[in-house]
Order: C-alpha cells, then structure tokens, then sequence
C-alpha cells in the first residue's frame, strides 16, 4: 500500500478503506475461521475488525509496508472478546435445563459438519496453549506473518515472537505425538478411525474473493 493511500485512511476516505477491504477481507476471514472453528462466527469476526479498523483509522501511521498485521492485530483482540463472549454465552446456557437434541440428517450439511468437527479439534490442540503462545502460532504458521510483522499485530517485541513460537511449536510437537501413540492403540469395537478433511467451505469463502 503506497502512503498517499495509507494517508487516505487515515484521513476518512471511504474509497481508500473499501480497497483496504477487497485487498484482506479474505486473509483476515480465514485467520478467524482458525480462531472460532466457526464459518459463520468468522464472518462476524471479520465485520468487527474492519468496523473497529475503520474507528481506529486515526491511529494508523504514516508510514508503512502492508496494513495486514494493524489488521490481524485487530482481529486477535476481536477473537478474544468474542472468545470471552462465548463463555458467558455457555455459562447461561448450562444453567437452562437441558432439552433433548434433534439431530440434522440433509446431505447436503454433512461436509459442513465434518470440516466445523476438524476445526473444532484443531481449535482444541491450541486451546492448550498459551494465549500468547497461540496467538503467535496463528499469526505467524497460519497467517504467514513474519516476526516483525507479528510483533506488529500483537504489539510485543521481535524476541517474544520468536520465543513464543518455538514454545507453541514444541507443545504442539508433543499434543501430535501423543495422539500419534493414541491412535496406535488396540482399535474400539467399530475398528476404524475416522479421518476427515480440513477444506473450507466454497460457499462462504466466495464473497472474500
């Protein structure tokens, strides 16, 4: 992005942010696909990052390469309010009293399912991280942002990045090895392990393209 569009942000300009939008809705969509293992809360992830980058115009600097990480940035602290959202959201509701669940059997919902179950495992291997540990994982591996870039995002230096990673790195080895020693065990009655495949879904990527 050259500065004079950089300054147009900064400045109000509408035009500047809608190509702002079009140039990282779709990198922005898919880092919160990873952080909510939700197509549809992802979405919503994304709508608060560029209303909330839009409040932020202001604080934009003059100078700079890539709006990206001010971006991701702001998706992580989204992501987590979001997160915080949720576990009040499930809090109320484990104090409902249950009522029995009717499950969904159209075709057409079941590669949904399955690809919402992997990354909801996924989702489950980082919630053993660190927050910070995680975070670095999500911006750096996922996003492919470099440790400055990174650093950028989460407003922390250089070397935290690259230690937290290499942290993130050495647990996530350690999660994978374990369930690798899981799976090698004697198999349940069924025989079988399902395996799944992580493909996002056309129909919701589309408007990000």
């Amino acid at each position: 992005m050259d500065q004079s569009q950089r300054a147009r942000i900064r400045a109000g300009d509408a035009g500047a942010f809608a190509e702002l939008f079009d140039a990282h809705a779709r990198a922005v969509y898919r880092y919160a696909v990873r952080g909510t293992a939700d197509w549809s809360a992802a979405e919503d992830v994304v709508s608060l990052t560029f209303l909330e980058a839009w409040r932020l115009r202001g604080t934009l600097r003059p100078e700079g390469d890539s709006l990206l990480p001010w971006l991701l940035g702001i998706a992580t602290n989204v992501l987590r309010n979001t997160a915080r959202s949720a576990r009040r959201h499930r809090a109320a509701l484990a104090r409902l009293p249950l009522r029995e669940a009717v499950p969904d059997f159209a075709d057409e919902l079941v590669g949904r399912i399955r690809d919402a179950e992997q990354l909801a495992a996924a989702q489950r291997a980082l919630a053993a991280l660190r927050r910070g540990d995680r975070e670095v994982f999500m911006l750096c591996v996922w996003s492919g942002l470099d440790y400055a870039a990174a650093a950028e995002s989460l407003g922390v230096p250089v070397g935290t990045v690259r230690s937290r990673l290499s942290r993130a790195r050495k647990r996530l080895r350690a999660l994978a090895q374990k369930e690798l020693e899981q799976k090698q065990e004697p198999l349940g009655r069924s025989g079988q392990h399902s395996v799944g495949r992580v493909e996002p879904s056309r129909s919701t990527e589309e408007k990000y393209r």
